[in-house]
């Protein structure tokens, strides 16, 4: 069987189906067998007061349907809107081509690829970010 593999550091926190998970005082391993599973890592969440960007508000739209708290049916509408905005900013072609396998990501509604590619942007982001400041 395969499934999604997680690592942990030891005390670190997951969001697994809206539970919170802590791991223990050693690193492990944890494999979720489970398709579709709703998986945050917590030291990866942006808190609602840093999604002060587009790339980091995406990534929070993302992180929104992961955490299974709110109903995805209007997300997943909101944040093909948002990568289609990237889209028209980031026009490299790196980020054109993270951006459209984030769109690939939302059509098959796969939030957790999507997040893994939108945090790839940040970096990007912040570049720029810091380009544009006299």
């Amino acid at each position: 069987m395969s499934g999604l593999v997680l690592k942990m550091g030891p005390k670190e926190r997951v969001l697994i189906n809206g539970a919170v998970i802590e791991n223990g005082d050693r690193r492990s391993r944890i494999t979720v067998l489970t398709a579709n599973a709703n998986i945050l890592r917590l030291k990866d969440a942006i808190h609602p007061d840093e999604a002060n960007t587009p790339v980091r508000r995406a990534c929070y739209l993302a992180q929104l349907i992961l955490s299974g708290e709110i109903d995805p049916v209007m997300l997943w509408s909101r944040l093909l809107g948002q990568v289609q905005a990237l889209s028209d900013i980031l026009c490299d072609t790196d980020s054109a081509s993270l951006l459209s396998q984030a769109r690939v990501s939302i059509a098959d509604q796969n939030a957790y690829a999507c997040l893994k590619l939108l945090r790839q942007l940040l970096p990007i982001e912040a570049k720029l970010l810091r380009a544009k400041r006299p």
